[in-house]
C-alpha cells in the first residue's frame, strides 16, 4: 500500500480498515495507526473504526472518533449510531448518550429499528427504564431484539419479576433472551431458577454455561461449578476465558491443587497461544493459595506482560506461606522496575516483615507507603504493624502505635496484640487488650480462652478461673472444633469435639 500510494485505492483502504478494526479484534490499535494516515476516509471507514473501537477494551475511543468525524464534516449515517450507543452503554456515559439521542432525532434516524434497539439497550442499562419503555412501541413489540434489550435492562437492574414477565410474554425467544434471564437469576444468587431455565433452554452456548458456572461460584457452591464444567465438556461445548476464570476461582477457594492443575491443562487445550494477563493472574493466585509456590513463580516468570494484580498475587502468596525473604527481594525488584505498588502490595510486604521478624524493614515500608506513594493506611496495614511489633516482643511499642492510629482499632487488631501477649507471657498488657475486646462486645470465645491460657501459663490460676467464670456468666459458648481429612479421594472424616458430650470426642463420616 505504501509503495503503490497509500491513499490511491479507496476500495482497498475500506477493506483494510474493516479487517483490521472489526474482523480481527486484536489489531484494533494497528487499525488506529493506519486510519490516522488516511486523508479523506469515507463514512464506511469511519463506521468500521468506530465499530471496532466500541467493541474493544477502550470504547471511549469510539466517542473520540465521532468527535473527529464531526470536526471533519463527515456525515454520520444510520450505521454509525448503534456502535456509539454501544460504547456509551459500556462506559455508562449517560450525558453523552443523551446528546447522541438528540442527534438521532435531529437527523431523522429515530424510526430505524437498529438505532431504536440500541437506544432501548442504552437507556435500560444506564438507568432510565422509563425512557427505554417509551421506545418500546408497537413496532418494537414484533422485534425479538427490542424485547431482549428491554428485558436485559430490567434484569441487570435487579427487577427480575418484570424481566421474567416480559420473558414469559415474548412472542418469540432467541438465545440472548434465555441467557439474559439465566444470568439475571445467577447474579442474584437464585440458582434454583437459573438452573431451571438452563435445563429448559432449547439450545445452549458458552454464555449459558458461563452464567450458571459463575453463579454457582458466587454462591460458594464450588464443587457444583466443577461438576457443571464436566457436563459442559461432555456436551461438546468449548470453554472460553470467562469459563476458566470462574473455575480457577472455584479451585482457589477450595484449595484444590489437583482440580486447579486440570483447569490449567484445559486452558492449554484451548489453543489460544500465550495466556492473557487475566488468566495468568488467576493461575498465579490459584497456585499460591493452594500452596504450590514453585508453580506460581513459574507462571509469574513466564508472563510477558504483568500488571499490579500479577505482582500482588505472587507477593501475597509468598508472604502467607512464610517465604518472607523472597517477598522482600521481589518487592525490591518491583521498585527497580518502576512499578507502582498499591495498598494490597504493602499488605503482602508487611506480612512478610512480620514473619521474618524484620521490624525496621516493616517500619520503613510503612513510612514509604505513606510518604512516597501517598497511600492512606487501612486497618489491615495497622494490623500488620501491630503484629510486627508484637511478634518481636515490643508490646509497649505496639500499644503506643495503636494509640497513634488514624482510624479506630477493631477486634482483629486487639486480638493480634492479645496473641502476642500470650507468646511473651505479658499478663498485664493481655488484660488491657482483653478489656478492649470486652468493651467492643465481640463475644468471641477465643478471646476468653486466650486470656485464660495466658494466666495459666504464668501460674495465675485464680485469674484463669475468673476468666472462665466471666465467660459462663456472659453466656459465651465455645464452638465445637472440626477438622476434615481426605484420603485417596474416597472419603472425608470429620473430627469433632463436643463440649456437651460426656465422651471427649465424637466422629462423623461423610462421603467425599
Amino acid at each position: 500500500m505504501v509503495v503503490s500510494g497509500f491513499n490511491s485505492d479507496v476500495s482497498f483502504l475500506r477493506d483494510f480498515i474493516f479487517v483490521a478494526a472489526v474482523a480481527i479484534s486484536s489489531t484494533i490499535d494497528y487499525a488506529h495507526q493506519v486510519f490516522a494516515y488516511i486523508t479523506e476516509p469515507d463514512v464506511f471507514m469511519w463506521n468500521s473504526i468506530i465499530r471496532g473501537s466500541a467493541m474493544s477494551g477502550s470504547p471511549f475511543k469510539a466517542i473520540s472518533l465521532y468527535s473527529q468525524m464531526e470536526k471533519r464534516h463527515a456525515m454520520a449515517d444510520r450505521f454509525t449510531f448503534p456502535f456509539l450507543f454501544k460504547a456509551c452503554t459500556k462506559l455508562s456515559w449517560v450525558r453523552m448518550g443523551l446528546g447522541l439521542h438528540g442527534k438521532v432525532v435531529k437527523f431523522g434516524f429515530d424510526s430505524n429499528k437498529y438505532i431504536r434497539n440500541a437506544l432501548i439497550f442504552f437507556h435500560a442499562n444506564c438507568g432510565d427504564l422509563s425512557a427505554a419503555s417509551s421506545l418500546f412501541d408497537e413496532s418494537a413489540r414484533v422485534d425479538v431484539v427490542a424485547w431482549s434489550s428491554l428485558m436485559a435492562g430490567y434484569a441487570r437492574r435487579g427487577n427480575l419479576d418484570v424481566a421474567r414477565r416480559m420473558f414469559d410474554e415474548m412472542p418469540e425467544r432467541d438465545l440472548v433472551s434465555w441467557n439474559v434471564m439465566i444470568t439475571g437469576y445467577a447474579k442474584q444468587g437464585d440458582m434454583v431458577n437459573a438452573r431451571r431455565l438452563f435445563d429448559e433452554v432449547p439450545r445452549r452456548d458458552v454464555v449459558s454455561w458461563n452464567a450458571v458456572i459463575a453463579g454457582y461460584v458466587s454462591c460458594r457452591e464450588y464443587l457444583v461449578a466443577l461438576e457443571m464444567f464436566e457436563e459442559m465438556r461432555s456436551a461438546g461445548e468449548r470453554p472460553d476465558e470467562v469459563t476458566m476464570l470462574s473455575l480457577l476461582s472455584a479451585c482457589t477457594e477450595l484449595g484444590d491443587l489437583c482440580a486447579g492443575q486440570m483447569m490449567y491443562s484445559s486452558i492449554m487445550q484451548m489453543g489460544s497461544g500465550c495466556l492473557s494477563v487475566l488468566l495468568a493472574n488467576a493461575l498465579v493466585h490459584m497456585y499460591a493459595k493452594c500452596g504450590s509456590i514453585e508453580r506460581a513463580l513459574e507462571v509469574f516468570r513466564g508472563m510477558t506482560h504483568k500488571d499490579i494484580t500479577t505482582w500482588n498475587s505472587v507477593l501475597t502468596g509468598l508472604a502467607f506461606h512464610g517465604h518472607a525473604e523472597e517477598v522482600l527481594a521481589l518487592f525490591e525488584e518491583m521498585l527497580r522496575l518502576k512499578i507502582r505498588p498499591d495498598e494490597i502490595t504493602f499488605v503482602g510486604v508487611l506480612v512478610a516483615c512480620s514473619h521474618a521478624g524484620r521490624v525496621e524493614k516493616g517500619l520503613g515500608y510503612f513510612n514509604l507507603m505513606r510518604t512516597r506513594y501517598k497511600i492512606k493506611p487501612n486497618i489491615r496495614h495497622y494490623g500488620c504493624m501491630v503484629d510486627i511489633l508484637g511478634r518481636a516482643g515490643l508490646l509497649n511499642e505496639a500499644f503506643d502505635f495503636m494509640e497513634t492510629m488514624e482510624i479506630e482499632s477493631n477486634g482483629i487488631v486487639w486480638r493480634t496484640l492479645l496473641g502476642a501477649c500470650r507468646i511473651h507471657g505479658n499478663v498485664e498488657l493481655a488484660k488491657r487488650a482483653s478489656d478492649e475486646l470486652l468493651r467492643m462486645r465481640t463475644n468471641e470465645s477465643g478471646d476468653y480462652v486466650l486470656l485464660s491460657n495466658i494466666y495459666a501459663s504464668q501460674g495465675e490460676w485464680n485469674g484463669a478461673e475468673k476468666v472462665r467464670e466471666s465467660m459462663d456468666k456472659s453466656g459465651v459458648m465455645k464452638e465445637a472444633g472440626c477438622s476434615l481429612i481426605e484420603a485417596n479421594n474416597i472419603s472425608v472424616k470429620q473430627f469433632l469435639f463436643d463440649p456437651k458430650s460426656k465422651s471427649k470426642f465424637s466422629w462423623k463420616n461423610h462421603g467425599s
